[in-house]
C-alpha cells in the first residue's frame, strides 16, 4: 500500500515559523510539503555524513509520527526541485538527546544529482524528526514523504551500537588511522588551525589531545588520506580540498605537524598515500576533478615533488574515487579511477590503469572491460568470491548513465559484469561512498554504501541488504575486538559482534614504505584462501584503518600466512593465533635472512642469551645493524663483533634484528631473547 496526501499550502504556511527549532518542529505526514527558506536553529548530529560547515549554520524542523509501522521514503528528488542541492538528517529519540536515524546527501538523480533520498523503518508511536540544514544551499524547496508496506529489515548478522563522543569536534570528521604508532586506531578531526586526535586506550576508551598547527591554506573538502611519508613512525596526512593541496607532516614525537601547501592549483577529489614508484618511499596520488591528475613523489627524505600527467590525462577532468589495487596479481599497484561528469562528456568514462613495474602506466579500461559510463564516486575492490584476485563493485551516485556493476575478475586481466542476480542490481541505493570489509567476520567481504545498510556477501557472489541506520564514514577497530566499527561525525558505531573469529595484521615496512601500503596479505585455511592489500584512501572522502582485517567465520585455525611486500619480500607465518592481532615486520619471517647461493646468512643461537651471531656475514656489506620491537621502535644500534651481536643488555622477549648494507639493501629476521 502507498498514500499521498497533500497538504493544502495555506495550512502549511501558518507554521512558516514554527519550524525553526526542534521543539517547535512541524508535524507532518505522508504527502508534498513546500519548506521556505532554510533560517532555523541548526541540526546537532550530521546523520548524512556531511558536516554543516557553513559560517552561518540553519535548519528547518519537522516532526512525523506514523500509527502503523511503514517503511518510509523521504525525497528531495524531483523535478520541481532540478537544479537544486540539499541535505537532511532523520532523528529519533527526544530534541534533547537526538539519535541519528537516517539522513541523505547526495542520492538523488534529478537535475544536477545533488537532491536527496532515504528509504528507513518507520515504527508506530515512533516520533522521528526530520532536519534539512544549509549544508549547501538555503533555498526553499520540495519534499515528499511517502508511506510504503512496512518490510521488516532482514536481520543483521551483526549489530552496531552508538556512542556518542562530543568531544570528536572540528571542520573535518572523517579519518580514522593510527596515530602514535601503537597500531591501535585513532580518531582524527581536523580544522584549520589544529589536528585532533582522540588516541584510542588500551584500556579502552580514547584520550583527547588538539595539536595546533599553521593555518592549512586547503582544508580537506573532498579527502583526506594518511600514512608515514619520512618513516619516523608516525602518519603524516595529506588533504584534497577544493583549490589545492595541503600536507601536515608529523613530527619525530608525533605531538606536532608541520604545515606544507603547495602553489599548484587543484581540485582535489579522491586523495591516496602509496608507492607509485616502487622505490621503498610513499607517495602521494589526487584525482582532479577538471583537469589531467596530479601526484608527488618522494624523494625518500620525505619531500614532495609535484607531477601532473600520466596517470589519468583527459583535459577535462571527470576524475572522483582513485583506488590503488593490484588487480593483475603482478605485485605491483595498479589505478582504477571512479569518473563522474554528467551529459555526453567523454570523461565520465571509468578508467583502469596497469602498472608495468617500472612506474610507467598503461590505459586499459577498454581491454579489461571496466571502461564504463556509470556515474560514479567511488568503487569497491575485495576478492569478493575468494578466489585469489580482486573483484570491483562499481557504486553508482546517479542512474543517469546506468546503475551498479558487480565486476569479476576473470584471472586474465579481464573483468565479467555479473551485476543481474547478484542483488545490486535491485539495490536502488545510490551513495558517493562505496567501501568493503567484512563486517560480520563470515570470511565474505561486504559493502557499505548508500541507503543506511551494508549488502552482506552471501559468499557466491550475490548480495542482500541489511540495515545499519547510519551512514557511511571512516573504518577503524575502536575498541580492539576484532571486529570493525564506524565513526559517522561524532557518534561511534562499535559492532556487537558475533561468534565468529578473526585476525588483523599490523605491517611494518623495512625496505618497503613503513606502512606496508601495496602489500597482499594471504591467509590459507579449511575454507581456502583469502586476500587484502594494504590501501590508504578507499571510498571516496574517508580514511580508513590501516590494518589489515580478516573474518574467517567457525573455522578456529589458520595454517599459513604469506606477506608479500612491494619490495618483494616475502613472510610466511604458519598457525597464527587467532582471534588477535599479528604485527608483521617487513623480513621478519622468511626462510632465512639472505641466501647468496651457498652462503645463507642465518642467525644462531636462536633463542639467546648474550650473542646473536650471523653466519657468512662477511658476504654482505653492512652499514647498520639495529634492534627493533615488535612495533618497530629501534630498541638499540651497534655493529658486529667477530660476526656477532652483544644482545645481553635486553630485556626478554621477541625483537628484530634488521640490517642495512652499503647499496641500500635491508633484511631483518626475528630472534627470541632469553634470560
Amino acid at each position: 500500500m502507498k498514500k499521498t496526501l497533500l497538504l493544502i499550502g495555506i495550512l502549511f504556511g501558518s507554521y512558516s515559523f514554527s519550524q525553526n527549532t526542534c521543539e517547535t518542529a512541524v508535524v507532518v505526514s505522508a504527502g508534498s510539503h513546500v519548506v521556505g527558506t532554510l533560517d532555523g536553529t541548526p541540526s546537532a548530529l550530521a546523520c548524512a555524513g556531511n558536516v554543516n560547515t557553513q559560517t552561518t549554520k540553519y535548519s528547518e524542523w519537522y516532526r512525523y509520527t506514523p500509527t502503523i509501522n511503514y517503511t518510509v521514503t523521504i525525497t528531495t528528488d524531483l523535478a520541481i526541485n532540478s537544479g537544486g542541492d540539499t541535505n537532511f538528517n532523520v532523528y529519533s529519540g527526544g530534541c534533547g538527546a537526538l539519535v541519528c536515524h537516517s539522513g541523505d546527501d547526495d542520492s538523488g538523480s534529478v537535475g544536477t544529482g545533488y537532491l536527496s533520498v532515504a528509504t528507513f523503518s518507520a515504527m508506530a508511536g515512533t516520533t522521528y524528526y526530520i532536519a534539512f540544514d544549509n549544508k549547501w544551499s538555503a533555498a526553499g524547496f520540495t519534499f515528499q514523504l511517502i508511506e510504503n508496506t512496512y518490510t521488516p529489515p532482514i536481520p543483521a548478522p551483526v549489530s552496531f551500537t552508538a556512542q556518542a563522543i562530543p568531544t570528536i569536534s572540528g571542520s573535518y570528521l572523517n579519518c580514522a588511522v593510527d596515530m602514535n604508532g601503537d597500531y591501535l586506531d585513532d580518531i582524527v578531526a581536523v580544522s584549520s588551525t589544529n589536528v585532533q586526535i582522540h588516541y584510542q586506550l588500551t584500556s579502552g576508551g580514547f584520550s583527547n589531545s588538539t595539536i595546533t598547527t599553521t593555518a592549512a591554506d586547503f582544508l580537506p573538502s573532498w579527502s583526506i588520506a594518511a600514512g608515514d611519508l619520512d618513516k619516523n613512525g608516525f602518519n603524516d596526512l595529506v588533504y584534497g580540498g577544493g583549490s589545492g593541496v595541503t600536507f601536515m607532516k608529523a613530527n619525530a614525537t608525533g605531538t606536532g605537524f608541520t604545515e606544507i601547501s603547495g602553489p599548484q592549483y587543484v581540485f582535489s577529489q579522491r586523495s591516496n598515500m602509496v608507492d607509485i614508484n616502487n622505490d621503498g618511499h610513499l607517495d602521494t596520488f589526487v584525482c582532479h576533478d577538471v583537469d589531467p591528475n596530479v601526484y608527488y613523489l618522494n624523494d625518500g627524505s620525505g619531500n614532495l615533488t609535484f607531477y601532473q600527467g600520466g596517470l589519468g590525462d583527459h583535459s577535462e577532468g571527470g576524475n572522483y574515487g582513485s583506488v590503488w589495487v593490484d588487480y593483475d596479481n603482478d605485485g605491483d599497484q595498479d589505478l582504477f579511477i571512479a569518473k563522474c561528469r554528467g551529459g555526453a562528456s567523454t570523461a565520465k568514462v571509468n578508467e583502469l590503469h596497469q602498472n608495468n613495474g617500472s612506474g610507467v602506466f598503461t590505459n586499459v579500461s577498454v581491454a579489461s572491460n571496466m571502461a564504463d559510463p556509470v556515474q560514479t564516486w567511488s568503487s569497491a575492490w575485495n576478492d569478493f568470491d575468494n578466489d585469489g584476485d580482486m573483484d570491483a563493485l562499481i557504486g553508482a551516485s546517479s542512474n543517469a548513465d546506468g546503475h551498479h556493476k558487480l565486476m569479476r575478475n576473470n584471472g586474465n586481466g579481464t573483468f565479467t559484469d555479473i551485476t543481474a542476480g547478484s542483488g545490486w542490481d535491485t539495490n536502488t541505493s545510490l551513495n558517493i561512498e562505496h567501501i568493503t570489509y567484512d563486517f560480520d567476520n563470515d570470511g565474505f567481504t561486504d559493502v557499505m554504501g548508500g541507503g543506511n545498510k551494508i549488502m552482506r556477501n552471501n559468499g557466491n557472489m550475490t548480495f542482500s541488504p541489511f540495515n545499519i541506520g547510519f551512514v557511511p564514514g571512516p573504518v577503524g577497530d575502536f575498541n580492539n575486538d576484532g571486529f570493525v566499527d564506524v565513526q559517522s561525525g561524532s557518534t561511534i558505531y562499535y559492532s556487537n559482534g558475533n561468534g565468529n573469529n578473526w585476525i588483523k595484521f599490523n605491517l611494518q615496512g623495512i625496505q618497503s614504505n613503513r606502512n606496508g601500503i601495496g602489500a597482499r596479505i594471504e591467509i590459507y585455511g579449511p575454507w581456502g584462501k583469502q586476500i587484502r592489500d594494504v590501501r590508504s584512501g578507499e571510498g571516496f572522502r574517508n580514511m580508513s584503518t590501516l590494518n589489515v582485517h580478516f573474518g574467517i567465520g567457525s573455522a578456529t585455525a589458520i595454517t599459513q600466512v604469506v606477506v608479500l611486500w612491494p619490495s618483494g619480500v616475502v613472510d610466511v607465518i604458519n598457525n597464527p593465533t587467532v582471534n588477535s592481532a599479528l604485527n608483521v615486520i617487513e623480513g621478519s619471517s622468511p626462510l632465512s635472512l639472505v641466501d647468496n647461493g651457498n652462503s645463507k646468512i642465518i642467525l644462531y643461537p636462536n633463542p639467546t642469551t648474550n650473542l646473536i651471531t650471523l653466519s657468512n656475514s662477511e658476504v654482505l656489506n653492512i652499514k647498520n645493524i639495529s634492534v627493533l620491537s615488535t612495533l618497530g621502535k629501534i630498541i638499540k644500534t651497534g655493529n658486529l663483533n667477530n660476526g656477532s651481536f652483544d644482545v645481553s643488555d635486553l630485556a626478554e622477549g621477541l625483537y628484530i634484528l634488521s640490517i642495512e648494507t652499503e647499496d641500500g639493501n635491508k633484511y631483518a629476521e626475528s630472534f627470541i631473547k632469553k634470560n
